[in-house]
């Protein structure tokens, strides 16, 4: 893969981690890479990459998109310098891109509920224990 085409997944990837509850992992990950380029350039290549989150996390849900799109050009041209400077570290790049597309990326359930009037739809991603069973009754008619 291309540097600049791995430096846009990478960005990709950081950015769409931000915000998951798993952004320690990620950061982690971000860590290891940037170790390959000796350890006085993690501090600094994080800092930058934190600022970029906590850019993103303090914005209005109405101008997240926009922002989402201004920091992966950011993180694109971080990345790429990086990549130019420490090709050796496309590996570590890679293998975060990888783990965060992960085999069920894009491959989740979908449901569609339409016209369900008086009806009930439970979705799970895990097991649902009802001990007492689920009742549901319609509304009497006239209601």
């Amino acid at each position: 893969m291309e540097i600049m085409q791995l430096a846009d997944a990478g960005a990709t990837a950081l950015v769409a981690g931000m915000v998951k509850s798993t952004w320690e992992t990620v950061r982690d990950a971000t860590a290891r890479f940037f170790q390959r380029g000796g350890g006085d350039v993690v501090e600094p290549e994080l800092r930058l990459i934190d600022a970029a989150r906590a850019r993103l996390i303090e914005t209005a849900e109405s101008e997240r998109a926009s922002v989402e799109e201004k920091l992966r050009s950011e993180l694109m041209i971080q990345l790429a310098a990086f990549l130019q400077k420490c090709p050796a570290a496309a590996g570590e790049l890679q293998e975060l891109v990888d783990k965060a597309q992960g085999p069920e990326a894009g491959s989740g359930a979908r449901m569609s509920a339409d016209h369900n009037t008086n009806s009930q739809v439970v979705i799970s991603g895990g097991g649902i224990n009802a001990s007492g069973g689920i009742n549901y009754r319609a509304p009497e008619a006239g209601r």
